[in-house]
């Protein structure tokens, strides 16, 4: 006969499962290796504030209850008590964003964002070969060709990491993207002033010769111009 206290502990079960796999997604914050850590909103601090005090009242609620729990807790929250939170958020993004600049003029970030490019050139070229594998691994009549699929390819550590890689990949991009207008802006500018120049150097070159010809005409055969 099931009771309520046994309905509570078919929850306990899966909770260790959970909480093993939270860590894993935080990690995924953090993109750059020994880069500054990326800063959290005010709501996520609330929530890391909080989540542990609602698991020790509740063990036996799963995740997604928590969190619900908190999001009603958050926006019933006086003002006073939420800014406190959103003014520590704010502190830590301007910190995270002096640490970022300088650690983008670092060494550790360039040897990053290279080894980032040749794991990209890498997962192009595998990814390639996996579509090859995919299209010709029938041939032969056997199930050889599919030997290479040894690897756990869909293993959480692996999706983790590739998202990271992804993540950052589209950071880059941006960047990019960024420079890439900068660029354009720059050469717009050099090209403008180029071609001032170009008139300025025209006109004084007119008007030397202008100021040439009426010293000319002026001094011709030392006959005075006669005033009209």
């Amino acid at each position: 006969m099931h009771t309520p206290g046994g309905e509570n502990s078919e929850w306990k079960g899966p909770e260790p499962v959970k909480k093993r796999g939270w860590p894993k997604g935080k990690k995924r914050k953090k993109i750059l290796p020994n880069g500054p850590k990326a800063p959290v909103t005010g709501y996520v601090r609330f929530l890391n504030e909080r989540r542990e005090q609602i698991r020790t009242r509740h063990p036996d609620l799963p995740f997604p209850e928590i969190t619900k729990m908190l999001g009603a807790e958050w926006s019933k929250l006086q003002p006073a008590e939420k800014q406190r939170y959103l003014d520590e958020a704010e502190r830590e993004k301007q910190q995270y964003m002096k640490e970022l600049r300088a650690y983008q003029q670092s060494e550790a970030y360039k040897m990053c964002t290279e080894k980032i490019q040749e794991k990209k050139i890498k997962k192009e070229d595998s990814g390639s070969g996996l579509m090859n594998t995919l299209l010709n691994g029938h041939k032969g009549g056997d199930c050889d060709g599919f030997s290479t699929f040894d690897v756990p390819i869909f293993t959480e550590e692996f999706l983790d990491q590739n998202k990271a890689r992804e993540a950052e990949l589209r950071r880059l991009r941006k960047m990019n993207v960024a420079f890439e207008e900068q660029n354009a802006v720059l050469q717009r500018h050099t090209q403008n002033m180029s071609s001032a120049r170009e008139r300025l150097e025209q006109e004084l070159a007119l008007e030397e010769q202008r100021t040439l010809l009426r010293l000319a005409a002026g001094a011709g055969c030392g006959i005075p111009v006669p005033a009209r």
